[in-house]
């Protein structure tokens, strides 16, 4: 079954098609330009270079996936949207992954693996994974001091992802190069068992963790002095 992968929930702006069989998940191709201020732009273009790279259409896809963040809003929306309106559009199911998920997954090689993404205001998403690749905390939106405690509180001993570069010097754990944002295969890995069995479409609810920076104004301001 080909499958497409979507992800924003990061400056990472991913798109890519992995072919899913009982054998196992095999990618097929893979875009991903790190820009955080351009998702918009990116992703749309990204899909359609994808499936043009693997000579295929998009009545061609069985299903999409898209990682659910946690992320900041604008970016991370981006990504769900363009999955869920594809899903409908195509009629095929749409299913979501935790974005950490793919990050820590991936990276835990037997020892629990602390997986963070740079969530602005000096803070980190985080969640840690244990020797199996399970998240076992998180994911939370803290200060990088809070989410090494937490790390050393259950015997984490690597972290890994962009924020955990970002902030090694907090964390003061040893880093793992890479994952350093969601990886599209882990994605589509973690999903593989709910697609292999056909299972129905999943509403993609976004993992914000925290409010937007912007909102809208609760009350009218007079003009006058």
């Amino acid at each position: 079954m080909l499958v497409l992968v979507v992800d924003s929930s990061t400056p990472a702006v991913t798109a890519a098609l992995v072919e899913v069989s009982a054998d196992g998940v095999v990618p097929r191709a893979h875009r991903c330009t790190v820009d955080a201020r351009a998702h918009g732009e990116l992703l749309a273009p990204q899909v359609d270079a994808v499936l043009a790279d693997a000579g295929a259409r998009p009545r061609d896809l069985a299903a999409i996936v898209a990682g659910l963040g946690p992320g900041p809003f604008t970016g991370l929306r981006v990504g769900l949207v363009t999955a869920a309106t594809m899903g409908q559009v195509l009629g095929v199911p749409t299913y979501g992954v935790c974005s950490l998920d793919a990050i820590g997954h991936p990276a835990a090689l037997g020892e629990p693996v602390l997986a963070a993404s740079d969530a602005r205001r000096r803070e980190v998403y985080w969640a840690v994974y244990d020797g199996a690749g399970q998240r076992i905390a998180g994911p939370n939106v803290d200060a990088p001091a809070v989410a090494a405690e937490r790390a050393r509180d259950l015997a984490v001993t690597a972290a890994v992802g962009d924020g955990a570069h970002r902030y090694a010097d907090v964390l003061g754990l040893p880093l793992r190069v890479e994952p350093r944002y969601p990886d599209a295969t882990a994605l589509a890995t973690l999903a593989a068992e709910r697609i292999r069995a056909g299972a129905p479409t999943e509403t993609l609810t976004p993992l914000y963790l925290r409010r937007p920076d912007a909102v809208a104004a609760t009350a009218r301001k007079s003009v006058l002095p």
